[in-house]
């Protein structure tokens, strides 16, 4: 019984890594769009951040993910196997495409599917899944309106400064609003896997007293995810960077600013937001507030298109593979 939990919780580390892996665009693109930074540096700095954020942010995230989206009864260790295969394969599929799907939305997702896939449709706890689903649509638009709102802004503040003053007080900035996304990032994205894993351990009797995290959970998720970042995921840095629009380092700080706060709010609220979702939306609006034919629509609609297949897809996989964990439990 120890190795299968040692093993499970292997696996979700492994998700952590990919989950940094595929998001490190969503902390770097940006920063490297307008090149303030090279990529190489621009991931350890990412990384560092990523690793620090459970030393600012509560716990709130891990707590709804670990009993906030599935209840309590409906874990078991075929489930939480579902739940991050599902994950794992939807993120090994999306990353090989060059597609920003959600990390987290498949876990979400492959937590549904396992679970209704056990218990059946009373397995999902409505309010947490509600408040998940209300941020795939609030995210993005909060991103985007916060962007256009700062792009504006800072237009007023530096109208009388010339756009090379502007461009060089900016590079320097952005290094302070980088930071703070990649703080948000691993403040909100690894929480998913920490609850995921203090589930597991709830589900075997090794937490005792109320829910909770234990620090060493919280250190290597932290530690998965930046490690992941650190080798990054290149495709989806171009995809996010330069194909939706082309940024400078005042668009590039608006949108990890505007990414930021909205990454900031939702931890603190507990909400699973998705980073990719997030950024996308910010990098959207400093794009359209140059002008709506700055923005690669087309791409956008891609984006948009995962975004909305995500939860489902991996659900379904989750679902496959939580029937094939316990075909095979049963031989």
């Amino acid at each position: 019984m120890l190795a299968l939990v040692v093993g499970l919780i292997l696996v979700a580390l492994a998700f952590d890594f990919m989950n940094g892996r595929n998001d490190a665009a969503n902390s770097i693109a940006t920063i490297v769009s307008t090149r303030v930074l090279p990529p190489r540096f621009a991931v350890a700095w990412a990384a560092f951040f990523n690793f620090v954020a459970f030393l600012v942010f509560g716990l709130n995230v891990a707590s709804t993910v670990g009993k906030g989206i599935i209840s309590p009864d409906a874990i078991s260790d075929s489930v939480i196997f579902g739940a991050l295969m599902g994950a794992i394969l939807w993120q090994v599929m999306t990353g090989y495409l060059g597609i920003p799907s959600s990390s987290s939305h498949a876990l979400i997702g492959g937590l549904v599917g396992a679970g209704v896939s056990r218990l059946g449709v009373r397995a999902i706890v409505w309010n947490g899944l509600g408040k998940t689903v209300v941020a795939i649509a609030v995210s993005p638009i909060t991103g985007l309106a916060l962007a256009l709102l700062l792009v504006l802004a800072v237009s007023w503040l530096f109208v009388r400064s010339t756009p090379a003053r502007t461009d060089a007080l900016f590079r320097h900035i952005q290094f302070f609003s980088a930071s703070a996304y990649s703080l948000g990032h691993g403040g909100n994205d690894a929480q998913k896997t920490m609850g995921i894993i203090a589930a597991l351990l709830a589900a075997h009797g090794q937490l005792p007293g109320a829910f909770h995290v234990p620090l060493w959970v919280v250190l290597t998720c932290n530690g998965a995810m930046a490690l992941g970042t650190l080798l990054g995921g290149w495709r989806i840095v171009r995809t996010m960077g330069s194909r939706i629009t082309k940024l400078t380092p005042v668009q590039g700080v608006c949108a990890e600013t505007a990414g930021s706060i909205t990454l900031f709010m939702a931890t603190a609220l507990g909400i699973p937001v998705s980073t990719t979702h997030t950024i996308a939306g910010a990098i959207l609006g400093v794009g359209a507030a140059r002008r709506p034919g700055g923005v690669r629509w087309a791409v956008a609609r891609g984006i948009v298109i995962a975004w909305v297949i995500t939860m489902p897809a991996a659900a379904l996989i989750a679902a496959l593979f939580y029937s094939a964990a316990n075909v095979f439990a049963s031989l």
